[in-house]
């Protein structure tokens, strides 16, 4: 039995590169924020960096509440997004190209989101990780954590549950 040859690490990272950039321009609103990912492997850790338009409360100063739960909803959205792409991604199956000529997978819907805030968020950079905690057919739910100086001590946090996308697999 004869094993495939692994490809070069750098058509990998191509290609994952690749469809995570479609996956973030299919989505203006993560431009208008001006939030960026973070790739390892296949871990993503999303970034807000500071701007002055993102202050709700100029008194305290304090990140808007509105920007805070879009940040931390944008996130889960693409983390689900990466993660159910992910095998056919890593098989080949997915072509960035393709998914940047217009092609985009359907993206998750959300049913429901709750933002926690724990406390103000500062004027400087946030980040956010999303942890899938289960995903299925047909839905999905997600927590998220914001933070910007320490990992250990979130401003915010989100749990959101989504309505997945119907695979062409799945129809009948």
């Amino acid at each position: 039995m004869s094993r495939r040859r692994p490809e070069p690490v750098h058509v990998v990272k191509s290609r994952r590169d690749g469809v995570l950039a479609a996956l973030v321009e299919g989505i203006p609103y993560i431009g208008f924020l001006g939030m960026t990912f973070d790739r390892r492997g296949d871990e993503l850790t999303a970034v807000l960096p500071y701007r002055d338009a993102l202050i709700g409360n100029p008194l305290i100063p304090a990140l808007h509440g509105g920007a805070t739960a879009a940040f931390l909803e944008l996130t889960a959205i693409i983390v689900l997004s990466w993660t159910s792409l992910w095998e056919d991604m890593e098989a080949g199956l997915v072509d960035p190209a393709a998914l940047a000529g217009g092609t985009m997978p359907r993206l998750p819907k959300t049913i429901d989101f709750t933002v926690d805030y724990l406390r103000a968020g500062l004027p400087r950079d946030s980040y956010a990780r999303a942890r899938v905690n289960r995903s299925g057919r047909r839905y999905a739910s997600v927590h998220v954590e914001a933070w910007q100086d320490n990992h250990a001590r979130p401003f915010a946090q989100a749990t959101g549950h989504f309505l997945m996308p119907e695979r062409p697999e799945d129809r009948g």
